[in-house]
This record gives C-alpha cells, sequence and structure tokens, in this order.
C-alpha cells in the first residue's frame, strides 16, 4: 500500500487554528455534523446491492461554494470509521485545495498519473485523523496535482478509465471530489466512470434554475444521482456549518 512507503500526515487535532476548526473537517466535527455524515454514510451503503464491490462516488454541486469539496472529505472519514478501505481523489484540476486543508504534498497528483508522468503509489497520499490517538483513522488521498491545460480530455481519456478500474481493486469506496456542473464539464465527462453521483446543495446559496441545470445535464449523460445533501441545514436556530455568501462571480475567478 502507499501509505505504508510514505511519511504518515497528522490530520487535524484540538491544536489546530480557530480557522479549521471552524471547517469542522474530520475528527473536528461537532456531534450534529457527525450523525449527520452517519447517516450520509448509511444511506449510500444502501444505495448499492452489490457490497463486495467497490463503489465510486462522485461528489458535484450547481456552484462554487456549497459545501461540496468539505462534505466529500468528512464523507470519505465517515467511511473509514466504520472500518471500509476508503480512497479520496481530488478531481477539480482547475481550483485545487485539498493539499492546503489536509496539509499534503500539492503534488504529484491526479494530473500527474493521467499524464503518465508518475504512478499511482507515487500519488497517493495517506491522510492521518488524531494519529497520536489509539483509534487513528487514516484516508488514502490523491489531490489533483500540477495544473494542466486539458483537465476535461484527461478525465475523458482512456487512461482515466484504466486508472479507475486500477483503484477499484484496492478500495471499498472511492469518493471523487468534482468540480460544479454549471461551470465546467468536468463532472459530466466523468459520469461514465462512477457508479453514482451525490449532488450537495447548500442553504441560502443555491439557486433554483442552476440546480435543475446540474439536474438536467446530468441526466443528459445518463448519470446516476444517488441523491442530495442539503448542507447547513440548522438545529435549534443555528447551524453546525456557517457557510459563505452567495458566490456571484466567475468560477476560476481568484
Amino acid at each position: 500500500m502507499a501509505s505504508k512507503t510514505k511519511n504518515t500526515t497528522k490530520g487535524f487535532t484540538s491544536n489546530d487554528t480557530r480557522n479549521e476548526r471552524r471547517h469542522r473537517l474530520a475528527g473536528n466535527m461537532n456531534f450534529a455534523a457527525s450523525e449527520a455524515y452517519k447517516l450520509l454514510r448509511t444511506n449510500l451503503m444502501f444505495s448499492f446491492s452489490d457490497n463486495g464491490k467497490c463503489h465510486i462516488i462522485g461528489m458535484t454541486s450547481s456552484f462554487r461554494g456549497e459545501g461540496k469539496s468539505l462534505t466529500s472529505i468528512n464523507l470519505a472519514y465517515t467511511l473509514a470509521e466504520s472500518n471500509k478501505k476508503v480512497l479520496l481523489i481530488e478531481g477539480d484540476m482547475r481550483l485545487p485545495t485539498f493539499s492546503g486543508r489536509l496539509r499534503l504534498n500539492a503534488a504529484p497528483g491526479l494530473s500527474n498519473v493521467l499524464a503518465g508522468i508518475n504512478t499511482t503509489d507515487e500519488a497517493i497520499q495517506p491522510f492521518v485523523i488524531d494519529a497520536d490517538a489509539d483509534d487513528a483513522l487514516q484516508v488514502d488521498v490523491m489531490v489533483s496535482g500540477d495544473i494542466p491545460p486539458n483537465p476535461s480530455e484527461l478525465l475523458g481519456s482512456e487512461h482515466a478509465a484504466g486508472l479507475f478500474n486500477l483503484l477499484r481493486g484496492k478500495y471499498d469506496y472511492i469518493i471523487f471530489d468534482l468540480p460544479p456542473v454549471t461551470a465546467v464539464t468536468d463532472a459530466l465527462v466523468v459520469s461514465k466512470l462512477v457508479d453514482g453521483i451525490v449532488v450537495v446543495v447548500r442553504n441560502n446559496h443555491a439557486v433554483r434554475g442552476a440546480l435543475a441545470e446540474t439536474i438536467r445535464q446530468l441526466k443528459l449523460v445518463d448519470a446516476h444521482i444517488l441523491g442530495f445533501v442539503f448542507n447547513g441545514a440548522t438545529e435549534s436556530g443555528s447551524s453546525y456549518y456557517k457557510g459563505k455568501s452567495y458566490y456571484k462571480g466567475n468560477y476560476y475567478k481568484k
């Protein structure tokens, strides 16, 4: 396994910064968030009848800022809690964030593997949550890697199909974090490689027309929509994950 040959990267613990704690990532989730992700895990497990097979789940949204990547990370962590071997792949090769959030190397990653520059073993990094604890959990992560000029072409290549067939034999679940559907075509291109798509919808952020367009485009490519995650829901008048305001600009505008 790649995790045995690489330096262990510690996850976020109680000594992390206030900003990291605020994002409630992995082991720092509060009770409400933890229970919500466990329910999501259960629903996904019941979505597949062939439980002995590796399942690849694509995560997308309509817009940037709906909590899609955070949902992907926390879902991968929650699946690992149930003794599943999990790989988390950052599929947004235009606007990567995983290396900063998880304190991992920014490359090599998915783009480097798809371009034939690096192997999967070289690109997969271990993310260990509470590494000093007796019940430390590990999720393998493949970050997006160096930013390529043609992400959609790489994702639609035969090499990509071969890569996913290879990875299926090594994991129980693969969580593939993808760009928003209304921004670029990457999620649509990848739809044929995954077993299902989960659409993240943020409270007070998503626009009905954009969500309808997202569903329409996914149906046009015969994507299997597993369901929706309603992010930022409130309980007792307070949100367990307070988010950003609605993002109206271009997705890739820095």
